[in-house]
């Protein structure tokens, strides 16, 4: 983790000029590495532990944009500051080897974990960050959460990024959309054409903020034609390969 020094570090990043992609925006979505850096799109969307100081600096020289990726719902066993999770608030697995969900409700121990997060994405000159699994209240986390506590995390986790000058994504959590599409300043959504439920996503479209769109299983003619998505067809290990919408 990058030591800083100066200004504490939610103060840090306040007067930075946020950016936020506009919808269509096209991107590329790759959590593997090494970074394939020659995708012709303006944004790039890569894992931030894996990816160096360095790599942003490429993509930026060649005028990409990019979003640190980094979950903010789960502990993951291969992450270097797994041990910063006490164990009482790592509950069930979450199907993905490694991680298991946070009790989210624990504020006071996961938001100076978040903080420093979001300072490596901060300190290595992404320009956003895409915080992953926003939505554990509806999951089998092993924790009694609610809606309103998922809200209030979310909250949290949008002010964390804001206060580093790092524009921040909702990943997924459809039906949480209209409370906070005020805090985030664009979208990120697995497969809401799979399951019938893109027209969700519309106030994001409707606020001028991007909805960054992939799919798996279904072909472009399904799912391509949406106006102010972001589409584009993916494999499930997210490495370099894309097929994205006309």
């Amino acid at each position: 983790m990058p030591k800083h020094a100066g200004p504490p570090a939610e103060k840090k990043g306040e007067h930075r000029e946020r950016w936020s992609p506009e919808p269509g925006t096209a991107w590329q979505w790759q959590l593997d590495v090494p970074v394939d850096r020659s995708v012709d799109v303006p944004v790039y969307d890569i894992d931030g532990f894996e990816n160096s100081a360095a790599v942003v600096d490429a993509l930026h020289e060649r005028g990409r944009k990019v979003i640190c990726y980094i979950s903010v719902g789960s502990a993951e066993n291969f992450r270097p500051d797994y041990k910063a999770f006490p164990p009482e608030v790592m509950g069930e697995s979450n199907g993905w080897e490694g991680e298991r969900w946070l009790d989210i409700r624990r504020v006071d121990v996961l938001k100076p974990i978040m903080a420093r997060r979001f300072d490596m994405c901060r300190d290595k000159g992404f320009d956003a960050v895409e915080p992953d699994l926003t939505d554990a209240y509806v999951n089998k986390t092993g924790f009694p959460l609610t809606a309103a506590d998922q809200l209030k995390y979310n909250r949290m986790i949008a002010k964390l990024a804001h206060l580093r000058g790092l524009s921040v994504g909702l990943k997924n959590d459809l039906d949480q959309i209209k409370e906070l599409v005020r805090y985030f300043d664009f979208a990120v959504n697995e497969e809401c054409a799979e399951y019938g439920e893109c027209e969700r996503l519309e106030p994001f479209v409707t606020a001028g903020k991007a909805v960054l769109h992939v799919e798996y299983a279904l072909p472009l003619g399904r799912f391509c034609g949406r106006k102010g998505f972001s589409s584009m067809r993916k494999r499930l290990e997210l490495g370099a390969w894309r097929d994205p919408c006309p």
